[in-house]
């Protein structure tokens, strides 16, 4: 068997396609032809051939050298729309270089000189949009122009399977139909029959030969491409991942600066140089000379004490790269160690596999640092309403998008490579009946920051997830929380890289999410869409990965953050800020789901169009919220007077929940008769004022409530009451009346449209004490209307399963998916 790597770059390839290469003017390669010749001979393979785009110059190079020939990657265009597409052309002679030079522009003219000149070329990543110009008529003109396909080392290898799975499955017919469309006729024998190659595309020379072609029985050059003409050549690949392109970005990248200012003369002992010199050279090419004049940009410290919160970010960077080097013996290994020593006795391929995870993950670590630190003094700002500091900080952060963008373009890339692999699949399902089109299976990611609190929308999600394993429903809740247990199926948490604790609302802690591991985990699971349940750093998590994997983004606003920060603050700015912001995340997403028509009506006032918003349906499980679970743990535990009427709050206990109006309302009530009693379930910042308060009176404080004591101290309650009008749901307004209780409920809000006003419940005016007050005493002194709202609640709720609702719910997604719908979305991308 022989085996070549027939697409290799070498420094002579100097046009990058990426923008991240572009920006700093950095040609596409930086191998020597020398180290390529090495490198090919010691992964084993056969022959050498250097592949650069429209030149020969680094075949030639080596071409004094055994086992070598020449070859090239040649740009041609379809001539109708520029559509930019990339042939490789084997063995040929510089002659026929010349010639290829001159008719190159034109794809069928260069097709048909190749063909006349009986050279062995291959169609190269046919379902990678060079230029962003391919569309699947051009994928079908290729099959009438090209024998020889590539399946592309760098590329998604999905896409190689795709293309693999396409070309097997061509007939005659196939060929005829494309034919007569185009106008066109191959030039070559049995067109429906296709070769594959394999090739790695490295630029860097961190993954030469890391893909090849074998032909089983060659022996010679000619025998080689002899197999490929006759279908005996196979592609053998490592697959590529988003990762591999980064970590080769990355490399090109560092090379440039590396060759540009000559630093190999520079020694130093600086063990970050090392590990970068260790982790982005070729592994052949790693020795001991260090860049002093890097190390001296990276090493300047700043006369005086330097403030860890207001330092340039190149300066952050550099100080949390120290520290994370002082924290991690495996990168401190790298650093102290020269990289052919780096896994002793292992394989060239695994080397350069484990130096990429071992990039991966110092990246990954560094930028979480750097995030966290930004995170604070972000969020420290804004609290103070400095806004100068905020956009400088904001500004600041540029100089880490730079340090991720190699990731985000490799996620990117593959993002649209997906694209065009579901594209060819459509187009050629329509004839074959073998043939499987892509299902259009909803695959969810969810993602929270609420998922382990004690509050109606964490129970909300818990209970979904159980839905939909019930309901064979492929649905992960993505969440980042530091107090989370084990997690069971369909929940994935994240260790937070830091925590925020806001000053006014000690309780509410935001987690800043790891965003590297989060977009490789949601790229990996291959999820349809994306959801987000908050605004909050997860959220803008989720809007950046919804964003960057090109997927269809949701969101369910649920929370009245505005209200929030008013109530927290006591300052109208605040509020206008938070709206602001709101706005404008919430207007990214495609869709939005309420929870009420009050939300849907608040966000169309502050200018989200309506034709985004969707009223979701919302059910409560009335098997374990029931009447039934009515015993007397209210009296013998809670010691509440068996003759009082009980009253009860669940909920958060904070002032935006309208307690202090029921404080002065209980107390009120309390002056008239002697018989009532409030128990409160929850915790929060409210909670000691509020039991001082009311230390005198009829009032018990149980603290947080789940699963059969909290069913039991619903049914075994009189009356519920919820004086909110913060929120855009109110859940345990749904558990309250599935429980059995009248519940009494402010207008503003989702709760007062998940109850019947006068038969249910009480409606009353939201902030009016006396409002309040004149519904808990009407419910008092009448029996019989608590009797009758207490069997009507019940019977509302009957109807709003939760699974029913969850269901419903589902079917939101798929509507996404619709021809119409798909339509909009991609003219949206």
């Amino acid at each position: 068997m022989m085996k070549i790597d027939l697409h290799v770059h070498s420094k002579f390839s100097k046009r990058p396609s990426q923008w991240v290469l572009q920006k700093i003017s950095c040609p596409e390669s930086f191998t020597e032809p020398m180290l390529v010749y090495n490198t090919v001979k010691a992964k084993g393979m056969s022959l050498v051939t250097i592949s650069d785009h429209n030149t020969i110059d680094g075949a030639l190079e080596i071409a004094h050298l055994p086992d070598t020939y020449i070859s090239e990657e040649i740009t041609s265009y379809f001539p109708e729309d520029g559509c930019k597409v990339h042939v490789l052309a084997q063995n040929i002679t510089e002659a026929q270089h010349d010639e290829i030079r001159k008719i190159r522009k034109n794809i069928f003219d260069l097709v048909a000189y190749l063909h006349d000149e009986k050279i062995v070329n291959i169609i190269a990543h046919p379902l990678y949009a060079v230029n962003d110009r391919l569309t699947i008529n051009h994928f079908e003109q290729m099959l009438l122009l090209f024998k020889n396909f590539e399946l592309n080392g760098a590329r998604n290898d999905k896409q190689n399977q795709i293309l693999t799975q396409v070309l097997k499955q061509l007939t005659p017919m196939d060929i005829e139909r494309l034919s007569n469309i185009y106008d066109y006729q191959p030039l070559f024998d049995t067109p429906w029959e296709k070769n594959f190659t394999g090739g790695s595309d490295d630029h860097s020379g961190l993954n030469i030969a890391r893909t090849c072609t074998a032909v089983d029985n060659a022996t010679d050059l000619d025998d080689f491409m002899a197999g490929i003409l006759n279908g005996k050549s196979r592609a053998v690949s490592d697959p590529s991942t988003p990762q591999t392109m980064a970590h080769n970005l990355y490399g090109i990248a560092y090379q440039f600066y590396r060759n540009r200012f000559n630093l190999e003369r520079h020694t130093c002992k600086d063990q970050l140089l090392k590990f970068l010199d260790h982790s982005l050279m070729p592994v052949s090419n790693v020795n001991n000379g260090l860049m002093s004049r890097v190390y001296t940009f990276l090493s300047k410290r700043k006369n005086g004490r330097e403030d860890s919160k207001s330092c340039s970010m190149k300066d952050l960077i550099r100080k949390e790269t120290e520290r994370l080097f002082a924290e991690n013996p495996d990168l401190m290994n790298i650093a102290r160690t020269q990289a052919n020593k780096v896994n002793r006795g292992a394989s060239l391929e695994k080397q350069e596999a484990h130096r990429e995870k071992l990039w991966f993950d110092f990246v990954n670590q560094l930028s979480n640092k750097v995030l966290s630190h930004t995170g604070d003094f972000l969020l420290g700002q804004a609290s103070g309403a400095n806004l100068f500091n905020i956009f400088q900080t904001i500004g600041s952060v540029g100089g880490l998008y730079s340090l991720l963008a190699p990731y985000f373009v490799a996620f990117v890339h593959f993002a649209k490579d997906n694209e065009m692999n579901t594209t060819v699949l459509n187009r050629f399902a329509k004839y074959k009946n073998g043939m499987q089109a892509p299902k259009s299976r909803v695959q969810l990611g969810h993602f929270t920051d609420t998922f382990y609190d004690v509050n109606g929308v964490a129970q909300t999600l818990q209970q979904q997830v159980q839905a939909a394993l019930k309901n064979d429903k492929h649905l992960t809740i993505i969440t980042c929380d530091a107090r989370a247990g084990k997690t069971g199926h369909g929940v994935k948490n994240f260790t937070p890289m830091g925590v925020y604790e806001i000053p006014e609302y000690t309780e509410q802690k935001l987690y800043y999410p790891p965003f590297l591991e989060m977009l490789d985990y949601c790229y990996h699971q291959g999820f349809t869409h994306i959801h987000s349940a908050t605004p909050g750093p997860i959220g803008l998590a989720a809007l950046a990965i919804a964003k960057i994997l090109k997927l269809p983004l949701t969101a369910t606003y649920h929370t009245q953050f505005p209200q929030y920060a008013q109530y927290l603050t006591g300052d109208d700015f605040i509020e206008d800020l938070t709206w602001k912001f709101m706005i404008w995340y919430y207007d990214q997403m495609d869709q939005i789901y309420v929870s009420s028509q009050n939300s849907f009506e608040e966000l169309t006032e502050r200018g989200i169009k309506a034709e985004k918003i969707r009223i979701m349906p919302r059910g409560i499980n009335t098997e374990v919220f029931h009447p039934s679970n009515r015993c007397d743990i209210l009296t013998s535990e809670y010691r509440v007077n068996e003759d009082a009427l009980k009253f009860l709050y669940v909920g958060r206990v904070s002032k935006e929940k309208n307690l202090p109006l029921l404080v002065d309302a209980f107390k009120t009530l309390c002056a008239a008769s002697d018989k009532v009693h409030l128990t409160v379930v929850g915790d929060g910042p409210y909670a000691d004022e509020m039991k001082e308060m009311l230390k005198e009176y009829p009032v018990t404080f149980t603290g947080y409530l789940s699963g059969e004591p909290l069913c039991r101290v619903y049914a075994s309650a009189d009356l519920f009451v919820f004086p909110s009008a913060t929120d855009t749901f109110g859940n345990v307004v749904l558990e309250a009346q599935a429980s059995g209780l009248p519940v009494i409920v402010s207008d503003l809000g989702g709760p007062c449209e998940n109850m019947l006003d006068r038969e249910t419940g009480i409606i009353v005016k939201s902030d009016d004490g006396g409002a309040l007050l004149s519904a808990m005493q009407e419910l008092v002194i009448n029996p019989w209307l608590r009797s009758q709202m207490s069997k009507r609640a019940r019977a509302y709720m009957e109807d709003r399963s939760f699974e029913n609702a969850f269901i419903q719910s589902w079917e939101f997604y798929k509507e996404m998916d619709t021809p119409a719908s798909m339509e909009k979305f991609s003219k949206a991308v």
